[in-house]
């Protein structure tokens, strides 16, 4: 058995032409859906980068109990129960916060792993003489990322093409070897949206000498011509990315692979690109651009491909997915289903879904509606429950420290208990309670435009937001600071 995922970083299902877009470059992702199934109700779980690949090692929501961090000592991870099984697996990414603090203990689960640098800030070429800056940079990461760039005159010197390059030989050394799951993991089309200019040729558009390929995670102020620079370069870079995804399905079909190895096509979330007003993510809702992924599987069993699947499908199902190809046991704490027989015919897998980032809304959703509840004015109480203190790119500060309390083991944490961190204010990136509790008919509005007013569907998707958080354990705390006190036990 062999299988692999491509993993994209804030692809936004919209700019695909599978999901409908009809002004984009992606002919291998038509491709692929061509040779997999599509599916068309899948959401992501815990948000943002390393919450979500902590799912896609354990299977189950982490965003209730902590923010940003690494896998825990109590996590399954996947990559290493089939390493520990007889698969060998192996990570090539230049996803660079995989050797930060907060995501330092992901890629030592594989069995091997391999990286290209520069991506974004990634302190990668030292330079202490100030290069001459486009008038837009500010800050220690864009004049990194200013730096880094200088570095790459041509496509071969990109961190994708490298980290494709790497992907590529690794199914070249090991198309005719058994047993071994390949994660190619590429930042983009994650910002900042740098890309060779081949790709922006691909669109009748004048990008002129502006440079806006960066948009901060605010409300947008920009005028339409720079709204519209922006999403041309975005499509630019997702267009890069069809065009590598189209090197390793070329590979399929040159070495026979789709004969027996599954593939996985994902993301760990979307992207906004000035819709709602509102550039990128996480400062605001999840709306259905950052919370609606796309997802495409090709399973060699089944053979089912051209099709269409709007069963509810999450991240959190992709663990069980790989463990159940390779036929090994699932961990008792996780989550997430085996996909096989949704794939092979649309079997349903859950009645909701939850969604969000740590101490934000938290979100469910049925597939058809989305109830997003805000928690009050003080966002409180809201604690960190963890054995490895670390955000982004730093260990929490000794004040953070100095009055942690051990909290009683969860469910899934195997006896251990685990530290108590207060917050000690809000809580995430955004204060969550100034956009207040949301719900939306996805049929009716599927831009999500007119919130819905509605008791009877808001009832019934409050049955579902308290059951699936009594399902993953949640802190009791959670219901108080959502305004829902004795939902909790």
């Amino acid at each position: 058995m062999k299988a692999l995922m491509v993993m994209f970083d804030s692809l936004n299902r919209r700019m695909l032409s599978p999901y409908g877009c009809d002004w984009t470059h992606t002919p291998n992702f038509q491709r692929l859906a061509e040779r997999s199934v599509t599916f068309t109700n899948a959401y992501v779980g815990s948000m943002p980068c390393m919450p979500a690949r902590r799912e896609l090692h354990t299977g189950r929501y982490n965003f209730l109990h902590r923010s940003w961090g690494p896998i825990e000592p109590f996590d399954d991870s996947t990559p290493e129960i089939l390493k520990s099984q007889g698969v060998y697996t192996h990570l090539v990414t230049d996803h660079y916060h995989y050797w930060e603090e907060g995501g330092c203990t992901y890629h030592t689960r594989y069995s091997g792993f391999e990286t290209s640098r520069g991506q974004e800030g990634d302190c990668w070429i030292g330079r202490l003489a100030d290069p001459t800056y486009p008038k837009r940079i500010a800050g220690r990461v864009d004049r990194q990322d200013w730096i880094n760039r200088q570095h790459m005159p041509r496509e071969a010197d990109t961190p994708q093409a490298k980290t494709f390059g790497m992907g590529l030989d690794f199914l070249r050394a090991n198309a005719d070897a058994d047993e071994w799951f390949l994660h190619i993991e590429t930042f983009d089309p994650h910002e900042p949206f740098f890309v060779p200019e081949k790709y922006k040729e691909l669109y009748d558009f004048d990008f002129g000498d502006l440079h806006f390929d960066w948009p901060k995670y605010e409300p947008v102020c920009e005028s339409p011509e720079e709204i519209a620079h922006l999403r041309h370069v975005n499509a630019a870079l997702v267009s890069m990315c069809d065009a590598y995804l189209g090197k390793v399905m070329d590979l399929m079909d040159a070495r026979k692979l789709w004969d027996d190895t599954l593939l996985i096509v994902n993301t760990d979330h979307g992207f906004l690109l000035g819709e709602h007003d509102w550039w990128a993510k996480c400062r605001m809702p999840f709306w259905d651009e950052v919370a609606h992924m796309p997802l495409f599987i090709w399973d060699p069993r089944c053979r089912r491909a051209g099709r269409r699947c709007d069963r509810l499908v999450q991240t959190i199902d992709l663990p069980a997915t790989l463990l159940g190809y390779f036929g090994k046991d699932r961990p008792a704490d996780m989550q997430g289903a085996d996909l096989a027989d949704t794939i092979a015919g649309d079997k349903p897998v859950r009645q909701a879904g939850l969604f969000g980032q740590h101490g934000g809304h938290v979100n469910v959703t049925d597939g058809r509606y989305v109830y997003m509840r805000a928690p009050g004015a003080e966002n409180r109480p809201l604690h960190q429950y963890t054995l490895m203190p670390t955000h982004m790119r730093r260990t929490f500060g000794v004040g953070e420290l100095q009055d942690i309390h051990l909290a009683e083991p969860f469910r899934f944490t195997k006896g251990c208990r685990t530290m108590k961190i207060d917050c000690g204010g809000p809580g995430g990136w955004a204060n969550a309670s100034e956009f207040g509790t949301l719900l939306y008919d996805l049929q009716a509005d599927p831009a999500q435009e007119n919130p819905l007013a509605d008791e009877a569907v808001e009832k019934r998707m409050i049955d579902h937001l308290v059951r699936e958080m009594r399902n993953n354990d949640s802190p009791p705390e959670q219901f108080e600071r959502l305004g829902l006190e004795g939902h909790g036990s």
